[in-house]
């Protein structure tokens, strides 16, 4: 009797230590599972030097991700080796932050995620050919996993687009938190292809929410932009002394609020608080279309879609070739042929502005055409028929006035955090104190 208890007993131990390990593991699963997979698409090197310190942060912030892929998706003279330079300083001060964040990627294992997406604009209909950047985006979304792949897109939106056209199945799997704006300037064609024939994609579309990150207003002083890095980054470490290079050391950093979303909050929720903004769902995205020019009595909402249409000759040349051009804010945006004598060039806003436009062609009767428009806030403004439909699941920068910074729309969403986020990463850079 005496030895069937203990038999009893020893069979009750075995079930309590199995259910022991059972619960660890499927903890242990359940921390794994709540590390966001992200794959970062950027346009470093290219226009813009914020994305080097963007990268820099995401390094000393890497031990909070799974980091599955960092795609160049430049305008300029950007490519992978922009990613590549800046691993290198990361390798520099690996061994200094691995005594602190153990579960920090090893430099090589970033190097092999790195890859080259698209260098130039889409033409008019937004895709054009497969890049090893596409590619790797389709391969990390059908990878299988529990939980979603994070696209966090800090510049143009070409390698998405290119991906949802090969595999608009992966839309499923994946959530896109977008830094528009300027971005979304340079990428209106392929902004326009997503909206137009994958509104139901997550999408979180933050065109002037991320200013808050480094907008000045109300900062106190020891974070303001021109003070950070003197007072935290200077003399540590080898990505602090790379730091200085871009905005003599200024914070900016335009793209880092996708990153910081993921860090604090509920990143399900993004009409709820997070370093990286809090957003409203829209039910259209604003396009305008004009036939034959606009001019500045045509309103538009910044950040919407301009679209211009010219009618001329019927030409024996391939659909989406580049047959004129158009000035705009003493920049150049090339104008397409669409067939049947139809002419078509997109532009955006990256903010509320009155503009006029010209345009120049070999072709007669496009060039030297004049005219204007006006765009106004608040962003997606009111509908219209020429909009673009959405699904349930995109969001954007908040209407209310009281959340903008000047005439940047639900930037304060971010800057009330400025402190909090800023001294976090303020003690990561300690760890690089010598």
């Amino acid at each position: 009797m005496l030895r069937m208890n203990r038999n009893i007993i020893s069979g009750m131990e075995l079930v309590v230590m199995i259910a022991f390990l059972t619960l660890l593991s499927c903890n242990t699963a359940e921390n794994e599972r709540h590390k966001p997979r992200v794959l970062i698409s950027s346009d470093i090197g290219g226009t813009d030097p914020d994305d080097f310190q963007s990268m820099i942060h995401l390094l000393m912030y890497a031990d909070q991700f799974e980091i599955e892929g960092l795609v160049s998706s430049p305008f300029g003279d950007g490519s992978k080796k922009d990613f590549l330079d800046i691993i290198e300083h990361y390798e520099s001060d690996y061994n200094q932050l691995l005594k602190h964040a153990p579960e920090l990627p090893s430099p090589n294992s970033l190097r092999n995620i790195t890859k080259q997406g698209e260098k130039n604009a889409a033409p008019f209909k937004g895709f054009a050919t497969a890049t090893e950047g596409s590619e790797w985006i389709i391969q990390c979304a059908k990878k299988e996993s529990d939980q979603p792949l994070w696209v966090l897109v800090w510049g143009g939106i070409e390698d998405l687009a290119q991906a949802l056209h090969d595999a608009p199945e992966i839309k499923d799997n994946i959530r896109v938190y977008w830094i528009g704006g300027p971005n979304k300037k340079w990428s209106i064609n392929s902004y326009s292809y997503i909206a137009e024939h994958h509104p139901d994609l997550w999408m979180i579309e933050a065109n002037a929410t991320y200013r808050g990150w480094f907008m000045d207003e109300d900062s106190p002083k020891d974070v303001k932009g021109d003070a950070y890095y003197d007072n935290y980054i200077q003399g540590r470490g080898a990505m602090g002394k790379d730091f200085i290079k871009y905005y003599d050391g200024r914070i900016k950093m335009g793209d880092t609020p996708s990153l910081a979303y993921l860090v604090s909050g509920d990143p399900n929720d993004p009409m709820g608080e997070s370093w990286g903004g809090s957003f409203e769902k829209i039910d259209h995205s604003s396009r305008n279309i004009f036939i034959d020019g606009s001019t500045v009595e045509d309103t538009v909402a910044a950040y919407g879609t301009i679209e211009w249409r010219f009618t001329g000759p019927e030409l024996s040349v391939s659909e989406d070739s580049v047959v004129f051009e158009l000035e705009v804010q003493n920049q150049i945006w090339p104008g397409y042929y669409l067939g049947e004598g139809m002419y078509g060039v997109k532009y955006s806003s990256k903010k509320p502005e009155k503009g006029t436009y010209k345009t120049r062609s070999a072709i007669a009767g496009l060039d030297g055409l004049e005219g204007g428009y006006v765009s106004t806030d608040p962003w997606p403004g009111k509908a219209s028929p020429d909009d673009y439909q959405l699904g349930n699941n995109w969001y954007s920068d908040k209407l209310d006035p009281a959340l903008f910074i000047k005439d940047q729309q639900g930037a304060k969403t971010i800057s009330k955090h400025r402190r909090e986020f800023l001294l976090d990463w303020a003690e990561r850079w300690k760890w690089l104190e010598k």
